[in-house]
């Protein structure tokens, strides 16, 4: 859960910071500010690249997730582990009325699994060979609920429109922000940004990009909550409180890259400032939302 959405934030600021670059090369921002800033130019630039650089990172989320934490796809079954995990998402996936995902496992000590990928009938599921060896079945079938309702919901969808809303605003007002410091503050009269322009652009892209990461990451924290009520439905509201209490127990500081930490199903148990920064609610927060049942999963059971 955990890891799934910051590795898309992270791979959605580079694909921006890239795009950036490469329409300064091509002399995009000179001719959007060329005789004064062309607003309703520049407003239909930032919405092509805002959106492209969100939808990239979604289309390659999947591939992304693999390379980061080395997931090994099970094509065929090697042992009974294997294939009680492709039975169990198997099940939750006809129930949830989404297609097979790919089953990943990657060699991790601490208990994180995650889901990912463009649209509910291309997703994988991997899990870590520690969620393996320290959870009942019963906890995993869990955690698997979990993953899958986040397929269910289209989560990895949603976030990447509001992503790309919010890439759309980053960008159009870095370049405003750049525009000024070069006219007004660097009183440069050229008819083409100077070097001014394109640091304070780029400054600006980075600064306002993490305060959109905050916004997509509220977000994010409010799906958790409908996912654990998904995986309650798929598997046992017991069960999934079971599961989220293991966590709480064996809770270890992630083995996983800074890239892709975001994506595990582990939670923070931060408060204040930290909180604006964390994918994920406190398990305690979790784990009491679960047993007062207040929150809809967001998706009926197949019949």
């Amino acid at each position: 859960m955990f890891k799934r959405i910051g590795l898309f934030l992270i791979t959605n600021l580079a694909i921006l910071l890239v795009l950036s670059f490469t329409a300064r090369l091509l002399g995009v921002d000179q001719i959007l500010s060329a005789n004064g800033l062309n607003m309703g130019g520049l407003l239909v630039f930032a919405a092509i690249f805002g959106f492209g650089g969100a939808l990239i990172s979604l289309a390659i989320s999947k591939w992304t997730a693999k390379m980061w934490v080395g997931a090994r796809v099970i094509e065929t079954p090697s042992d009974a582990t294997e294939r009680w995990l492709i039975d169990t998402v198997r099940r939750h996936a006809q129930l949830a009325g989404v297609g097979m995902p790919e089953v990943a496992v990657y060699d991790a000590p601490e208990i994180n699994a995650f889901a990912t990928g463009a649209n509910r009938n291309n997703a994988l599921v991997a899990v870590s060979t520690g969620l393996l060896r320290n959870m009942t079945p019963d906890e995993a079938e869990a955690v698997l609920g979990h993953e899958i309702s986040h397929v269910a919901n289209g989560d990895m969808v949603t976030l990447a429109l509001i992503q790309g809303v919010l890439n759309t605003f980053v960008i159009f007002l870095a370049r405003v922000i750049g525009y000024l410091v070069d006219r007004v503050v660097l009183k440069n009269d050229r008819d083409s940004g100077g070097i001014g322009y394109f640091l304070a652009v780029t400054v600006a892209q980075i600064v306002l990009g993490v305060l959109a990461s905050i916004i997509v990451l509220w977000f994010s924290r409010r799906r958790e909550y409908r996912a654990d009520a998904g995986g309650a439905l798929l598997a046992g509201r017991e069960k999934m409180i079971a599961a989220l209490e293991r966590l709480k127990v064996m809770h270890e500081p992630s083995t996983l890259p800074a890239q892709v930490k975001a994506f595990g199903i582990g939670g923070g148990d931060s408060g204040g400032l930290a909180m604006l920064f964390m994918s994920h609610p406190p398990l305690e927060d979790r784990i009491a939302a679960l047993r007062a049942g207040a929150v809809a999963s967001g998706f009926s059971l197949a019949r």
